[in-house]
């Protein structure tokens, strides 16, 4: 059977986090025969749990995948320069002592980097042992950087990125993302589309298995016979929540609609001063929970929202995992994002609305509210529906094997 190697420096493991893909794609081709090899970095900010690397590199087996980890700098947050060096670093002992004799000689090679730089590593080894070159795409780097992080095109970096970025489009042999339009880009920077394969994230069934109560002084903070819209993850700026708190005040009027936000990030200060100056009575924050936990609180509520800010670069697509914990749990969604892709219309599972506009995710709450419960029943078991039939990573495993063998 074929050996795989994935280089991707942020890929963790359910003992490590927060980057499953791989390690979820990785085990699933290990039943089927496959050697898989996942080459990543010893720190990320990514991870829950860090990797105990002294050495260079470090082999450890996790659940039947052959992890190496390359000894990087460690870094305190997203925004460290450090963060830069790491990824010069992974690339330039990925490229030039690999040890090869902890590998075994692959037929493929994924990189699926955040910066584009690992592109040059994956091509030297694909050339070296005639493996096939695949590139995955989960954000559009390094145009994420300027649309999102307000970096110019002509910056020196940028501009460096966007070589290797061409680089990767030119050289691999597929193009993979989870962006369903993200070729309309790539297409720009030279890339022929008839190598693009649109593969999306997904969830592994096992982790959904073992369901667990809440934390009881979690559970009696939780509104009790109210109607609640509940929104479960990162507290950052991207996912404009203070476009929902607004929406909420809106809404204050109905005393059964309740808004409930558990999670925590960067704004949660801001969103919380914002609920004080608006005097708002009908929201409710509370601590993040664990994966096996959440299930307990949207089974709990009504309608699960998501939102991000109104940025272009969504007309490529978006693919938020939490998404999928609201798809399994059988509510209806609200989703306040102008993205290219919808899967909430594809799934039939929800209710669109404008991103940023709290006076239209207001009335996207209400709609939802005047509808029966049987009317909300039928969209749940939708989006539930939609979810096993296109995200599981037994099917998302199935799409790579197509391009291994194509």
């Amino acid at each position: 059977m074929k050996t795989i190697w994935i280089i991707n420096e942020y890929a963790g493991s359910i003992y490590h986090g927060m980057e499953y893909r791989h390690y979820y794609i990785g085990k699933e081709l290990v039943k089927r025969g496959y050697k898989v090899y996942i080459i990543s970095a010893s720190h990320s900010h990514v991870f829950i749990k860090q990797p105990n690397v002294k050495e260079s590199f470090k082999s450890e087996n996790i659940d039947g995948i052959n992890y190496l980890w390359v000894k990087v700098p460690k870094y305190n947050h997203s925004h460290d320069k450090k963060r830069v060096l790491k990824w010069f670093i992974f690339t330039l002992k990925t490229y030039f002592s690999l040890p090869i004799n902890l590998l075994k000689k692959p037929d493929i090679i994924i990189v699926s980097p955040m910066a584009t730089f690992p592109i040059v590593s994956g091509y030297k080894w694909a050339k070296k042992f005639n493996a096939k070159l695949i590139y995955e795409v989960k954000d559009i780097w390094p145009l994420t950087l300027v649309e999102l992080g307000g970096y110019s095109l002509n910056h020196p970096f940028i501009k460096l990125m966007e070589f290797f970025e061409k680089f990767a489009y030119k050289k691999a042999d597929k193009v993979v993302s989870v962006l369903t339009y993200a070729y309309k880009h790539m297409e720009k920077q030279g890339l022929d589309i008839d190598k693009f394969v649109y593969i999306p994230n997904g969830i592994c069934l096992e982790d959904y298995k073992e369901i667990e109560n809440a934390p009881k002084e979690v559970l009696d903070r939780f509104p009790k016979n109210k109607f609640v819209v509940i929104y479960a993850g990162t507290f950052g700026k991207a996912n404009a929540l203070e476009y929902l708190i607004k929406a909420a005040d809106i809404l204050k009027e109905y005393k059964d609609i309740h808004f409930v936000l558990v999670g925590k990030g960067m704004e949660e200060e801001n969103l919380k001063s914002l609920v004080r100056k608006l005097n708002s009575k009908n929201i409710t924050f509370l601590p993040p929970v664990s994966k096996k936990q959440i299930q307990d609180l949207l089974k709990r509520s009504d309608v699960c929202y998501i939102g991000l800010k109104n940025e272009t670069i969504f007309k490529y697509g978006v693919s938020p995992n939490k998404l999928f914990d609201y798809m399994y749990s059988e509510k209806p969604i609200l989703y306040a994002i102008n993205s290219g892709n919808n899967i909430i219309k594809d799934a039939n599972c929800g209710i669109s609305v404008e991103a940023e506009n709290p006076k239209s995710i207001a009335e996207g709450v209400l709609k939802l509210y005047k509808m029966s419960n049987t009317e909300r029943e039928i969209l749940g078991r939708n989006g539930k529906k939609h979810l096993l039939k296109y995200h599981t990573y037994k099917v998302i495993t199935d799409k790579f094997e197509e391009i291994f063998n194509d």
